[in-house]
């Protein structure tokens, strides 16, 4: 109840003063700072509201919605109704910004000898405990064309990779920087995914 209350002054706050609204969805114990809202299942203390499906906010509302490794936790006809509300929750030119493990490059690494299969499990197959209670699992993975192809049928508009290095929550590492070796961020492989799109409805 009191995060309800403490989201419903925000959203005054914001409305009043045209503040950009930003959400950072399935941030788990990532902070972005006081300009995101957070929004997860687990029960760290900058997290704003628990419920990653149905934002607590009205619709044409956000200005950004970023999510890091965590659509992969809903499988191919869910993430559709998932997508969809988020994209209602946007305002007309809205991002929204992915980040999920890369199939492709995976595949490719794995098949040209380059990692182990125990390199691949943990990414495209893991689980990740949110609660003592609750745990969730991986039901689905992606390439570049599969999760454009679901995107453009939202119909969210210029679907392309983006640049961690250039984006406003650069300094804070996340698996949107996951590199193969691990944090060789100069010379290793990029392992995740990296997809932005803006709502044009």
């Amino acid at each position: 109840m009191k995060n309800k209350y403490i989201i419903s002054y925000i959203q005054i706050f914001i409305k009043d003063l045209n503040i950009y609204m930003k959400l950072n969805i399935g941030c788990g114990k990532q902070n972005l700072g006081k300009d995101w809202i957070h929004i997860d299942g687990s029960n760290y203390d900058h997290i704003h509201s628990h419920d990653i499906v149905n934002l607590p906010f009205e619709d044409n509302s956000i200005n950004i919605i970023y999510c890091s490794h965590t659509l992969e936790y809903f499988d191919r006809e869910e993430v559709l109704e998932v997508l969809n509300k988020w994209k209602n929750k946007l305002n007309k030119n809205g991002i929204l910004r992915l980040a999920v493990p890369n199939f492709e490059i995976y595949s490719k690494l794995y098949s040209e000898g380059k990692i182990t299969l125990d390199q691949c499990v943990g990414p495209l197959y893991g689980k990740w405990k949110i609660t003592d209670a609750q745990t969730v699992y991986h039901k689905t993975t992606y390439d570049f064309k599969s999760l454009k192809d679901i995107l453009e049928k939202l119909g969210f508009s210029n679907v392309k990779l983006w640049n961690w290095r250039e984006v406003e929550h650069h300094e804070y590492d996340d698996y949107s920087q996951s590199y193969i070796p691990h944090m060789d961020k100069e010379n290793g492989h990029l392992m995740s995914l990296n997809v932005e799109c803006y709502n044009d409805m």
